[in-house]
């Protein structure tokens, strides 16, 4: 006879504060990442950019709940973690967030589409092994992510149209 242990959630009282770290970090991210942005400064304007690039309402209106989705998602898969996965989960939503504010003081701050483009392609490899890492915990979690890498992935092929086409 085989016997099946469910991995229990722990009670609500221990559960809000890893809520409410992931969404500090995820909010902190955006926040830090989102100072340098500036689609209409006159660099930014003067770049030639591909007739399929979203307007600029859109990146706000696709980026907020891709947000909480990375905050809900990384939260769900740290509580499911066996004590031995939780750092290196910890470590690689720590690392995404990072390559995801880097991007845009990159792009925007240091004017470097190129640059960008490097750091676009980590972030894109960064969300492969933090779906990865999640699904193995919690597949509703990891399938949580799928659109944020699906954004990212989106957003690297329009930063290499950019950069293509503004070679200076």
């Amino acid at each position: 006879m085989r016997i099946i242990i469910e991995r229990s959630q722990p009670p609500a009282r221990r559960r809000w504060p890893v809520y409410a770290a992931t969404t500090a970090a995820v909010t902190a991210s955006a926040v830090i990442g989102g100072w340098p942005v500036d689609p209409d400064s006159a660099w930014y304007r003067s770049l030639a950019k591909p007739a399929w690039q979203p307007p600029s309402w859109a990146f706000g209106a696709v980026w907020t709940p891709l947000y909480a989705s990375i905050a809900w998602a990384g939260a769900r898969a740290l509580l499911a973690a066996q004590p031995r996965d939780r750092r290196a989960l910890a470590t690689s939503l720590g690392v995404n967030l990072s390559l995801n504010t880097a991007w845009n003081w990159v792009f925007f701050h240091y004017r470097s589409p190129t640059a960008a483009l490097a750091g676009t392609a980590l972030l894109d490899i960064s969300n492969a092994d933090l779906i990865r890492r999640t699904t193995t915990i919690d597949p509703v979690a990891g399938a949580a992510l799928t659109p944020y890498a699906a954004w990212c992935a989106f957003a690297t092929a329009l930063n290499a149209d950019i950069a293509r086409h503004n070679r200076r």
